[in-house]
């Protein structure tokens, strides 16, 4: 037991290695790029204000959604997709693989689940005895499920998923433009400090030349590293925005959900416009802000279902109440089509008609006919 704790310790601590090589790696460019490069390098006083205005801007918010990234805590699905006592324990003792299905089925029933494993069984989480709400899946390295988990980043040392997708899209793109800025800003004093002089004495220095200083060595690592970052991320950043355009997850671009009529990579798009909105909010004001503004729960998704079996057809065809499990929550019992889900239209919430209004629009309907027919 106890080398199994010293070693569950040690992952721990071996997991910040990443980030600490990446916090020390900011620390040294922050100071290179103030103190040797604006301070005892540049002598405009005016380049050197810009500089740094632009600069601390865009580090500010680098470091900001980063951070945000980092200690955000994964969100995990809640208590109702928790087995009661009763059903876990008859799960743990039935033995026969179809009937603990049939136990799901019976839990999952009022649930907002829609997809399924590719065998067509409920969602299940042994590890953390719970039913998968959709796009849910367990992190092995968090040991916890993930709401949407897109990936585990060792970078930031966190799962990347419903609660912090929206900072960490963020932080790659504030990642670029820092990169961008730095590396585009020294670049012409790298090509002046190695083109022009290589004497070692001020004094000796043609006008409009530098001398041979240390600054030199910080300007040349200050490019090479902002320019290693800047290609590598920019990859991965248009990866990214490619996948929320597509309103998939990482993992769901190499496995297609599977609902109740297949497979379906694009069972989740609303289009491109409300894809974007549903990771970064209503409000666009807030969109290049590291603060929480993703619509949803992250438990219940919209889905646009292209090819609908027959059954489905008769289901959206009527009416059914919606299943509520919470005050202001409410989820339908089945998938919805595109014209009953409440993402898809500009509205917050569908209203879904009663048996009352029901009556009322049949019996108009043959008042009309009737009338038509004297």
């Amino acid at each position: 037991m106890a080398p199994s704790h010293v070693l569950k310790c040690c992952q721990k601590v071996l997991a910040w290695v990443p980030v600490a090589f990446i916090a020390l790696v900011v620390a040294w460019s922050y100071y290179a790029y103030v103190v040797e490069l604006c301070v005892f390098t540049i002598s405009s006083t005016a380049e050197k204000a810009v500089y740094l205005v632009i600069f601390h801007l865009s580090f500010f918010m680098f470091v900001w959604s980063y951070w945000k990234t980092i200690f955000t805590s994964p969100a995990s699905p809640s208590k109702e997709f928790c087995l009661s006592k009763a059903d876990k324990e008859q799960y743990e003792k039935e033995e026969r693989p179809e009937y603990q299905q049939e136990i799901l089925r019976r839990a999952a029933k009022d649930l907002p689940i829609y997809t399924t494993t590719a065998s067509r069984a409920i969602r299940y989480c042994d590890r953390c005895q719970l039913i998968k709400p959709d796009r849910c899946h367990h992190c092995s390295a968090c040991d916890i499920c993930v709401l949407k988990m897109d990936h585990h980043c060792p970078w930031v040392n966190n799962c990347v998923g419903f609660s912090n997708y929206k900072f960490f899209l963020l932080f790659l793109m504030y990642s670029l433009l820092y990169c961008l800025f730095v590396a585009a800003t020294v670049l012409q004093y790298f090509i002046k400090f190695w083109t022009l002089c290589h004497r070692k004495a001020a004094e000796n220095c043609p006008k409009n030349e530098f001398p041979y200083t240390r600054a030199k060595f910080h300007v040349l690592f200050l490019l090479f590293v902002a320019a290693m970052f800047f290609i590598s991320i920019l990859s991965l950043f248009s990866y990214h925005c490619w996948l929320v355009g597509k309103n998939r997850s990482t993992i769901e671009t190499f496995r297609a959900p599977t609902f109740r009529n297949g497979p379906d990579k694009n069972g989740f798009s609303l289009g491109c416009s409300k894809n974007l909105r549903e990771v970064f909010g209503d409000e666009k004001k807030y969109w290049l802000i590291p603060i929480f503004t993703s619509l949803g729960d992250g438990c219940n998704f919209p889905t646009r279902l292209v090819i609908m079996d027959p059954e489905q057809l008769a289901v959206s065809s009527q009416n059914e109440p919606a299943k509520s499990s919470g005050p202001n929550q409410s989820f339908p019992t089945r998938p919805l089509s595109e014209s009953q889900n409440q993402l898809l239209t500009s509205d917050s919430q569908w209203v879904e008609s009663g048996p009352e209004e029901e009556n009322v629009k049949s019996g108009a309907k043959k008042h009309i006919i009737v009338s038509l027919e004297s």
